[in-house]
């Protein structure tokens, strides 16, 4: 498999081209810190985006969800879908309102998703489980039948895909900004869990290994 994504006219970067990636390393680690994705999809020319949960396998993304979302649905019969992930790494601030940014990495994935079931679908949703909570599959039920017949299961291929990674300071001011002292730089972001709240029924238990100390995928 080769080590890059051909830009397609739909992926390639335009707006900051020097900050586009397309090679698989860069695409796969975003998405193996990411967790949440947008997946939009256009119904009857009516565009739709909406957050879900998910994983890499390998070179697919996993996404999941209940048999009674439209969006889901739609994706089983073969809608195109362009599903985006985005992780903040700090705030860029600049001496000018117009030149504030924010330092990111994000990844693109356009195609057509494929339902998994059965065997495929369980072990998939494991996979989804281990990949934000790492070792918690194991700690939890697997998915029987009802929930499997409740439960959509999807892959979209990493194929069609590019990167955009946005690092660094904020543009140097302009000489008209030189002349007011004003603060700039970054404000580096970091996600950081907090005390685990146990439901009541598990107050009495030990709270497992997944959970504490957790951290962020990838």
């Amino acid at each position: 498999m080769p080590a890059d994504l051909d830009a397609t006219p739909s992926t390639k970067i335009r707006r900051k081209p020097e900050r586009g990636r397309y090679d698989r390393a860069t695409v796969h680690a975003i998405l193996d810190e990411a967790f949440v994705a947008h997946v939009g999809i256009a119904i009857e020319g009516q565009p739709f985006v909406i957050p879900m949960a998910c994983g890499r396998d390998g070179d697919q993304l996993v996404l999941h969800g209940s048999v009674a979302s439209r969006l889901l649905r739609a994706l089983d019969h073969g809608v195109a879908v362009c599903v985006t992930v985005t992780i903040i790494d700090g705030l860029v601030l600049a001496h000018s309102q117009r030149n504030h940014s924010i330092n990111y990495r994000s990844v693109v994935v356009l195609g057509t998703a494929t339902r998994l079931r059965d065997e495929r679908a369980t072990a998939a949703l494991a996979h989804i489980v281990d990949h934000i909570v790492p070792g918690r599959a194991g700690e939890a039920r697997p998915p029987n039948d009802d929930d499997l017949r409740d439960t959509i299961v999807l892959t979209v291929p990493i194929e069609e895909a590019s990167a955009k990674v946005r690092t660094g300071p904020p543009t140097g001011p302009s000489d008209e900004d030189r002349v007011v002292p004003r603060w700039a730089g970054e404000d580096p972001l970091a996600l950081v869990p907090g005390v685990p709240i146990p439901t009541e029924d598990s107050r009495e238990l030990p709270t497992p290994a997944s959970v504490s100390p957790w951290r962020r995928p990838g």
